[in-house]
């Protein structure tokens, strides 16, 4: 799935900004732009009904996880179809299943930390990308989404704008690279108009 976009919009005394973002692992789903949700039921963009859920391949999943107690890799699949069902509580309990099998997976990791910032729990989506980032430091969707988190999460614009300066700063021209610019195009814009927007912006 391309974990979906956090396409977000800062209240308006700093800007209004409405941009898709692909945030995550990449896993067959075309990123959409959404709304920071504030209940699980919430998170589809614009109330929408949620994506099909196949309930029947998660009792699969389960079933090969029972049998396999020491497989991470299921249990990751499982977090990522409960993640696309938009089942982001249970997507949580399999992500960290998984971790706990193998710790290093940087990519679950992220997608761990989305899902905890979809049940409404910023710092620890932020600490869990911290500890990715410790895996991996120049991984770009961690960097991406660490941004995204600090700007919608946390209104650091400032700490939003590093991370985002870094993942340009490694790869330009990647999609992560193009949709970090656009933040930090988005952060200026709204400097420009609003000299006085809290958290700054790093240049």
């Amino acid at each position: 799935m391309k974990k979906e976009a956090l396409a977000f919009a800062l209240s308006g005394t700093f800007f209004g900004l409405l941009v898709g973002w692909i945030i995550g692992s990449q896993h067959g789903q075309p990123p959409v732009p959404v709304a920071p949700p504030t209940t699980q039921s919430e998170a589809a963009p614009g109330g929408a009904t949620p994506p099909p859920f196949d309930a029947a391949q998660a009792a699969d999943l389960e079933r090969q996880a029972t049998a396999r107690p020491t497989d991470a890799a299921v249990r990751a699949m499982l977090g990522n179809l409960y993640f696309d069902g938009e089942r982001y509580d249970q997507a949580v309990t399999w992500y960290e299943a998984s971790l706990k099998l193998d710790p290093k997976a940087v990519e679950v990791s992220t997608d761990l930390a989305v899902a905890y910032y979809y049940t409404q729990q910023a710092d620890r989506a932020l600490a869990q990308l911290d500890h990715s980032l410790k895996l991996d430091s120049t991984h770009l969707k961690t960097l991406l989404n660490q941004g995204i988190i600090r700007a919608f999460g946390k209104q650091d614009l400032k700490g939003a704008a590093e991370s985002w300066q870094r993942v340009v700063g490694i790869a330009p021209t990647s999609e992560e690279g193009r949709r970090a610019q656009q933040g930090l195009d988005g952060l200026k814009a709204a400097h420009a108009s609003s000299p006085g927007v809290s958290g700054g912006i790093a240049q």
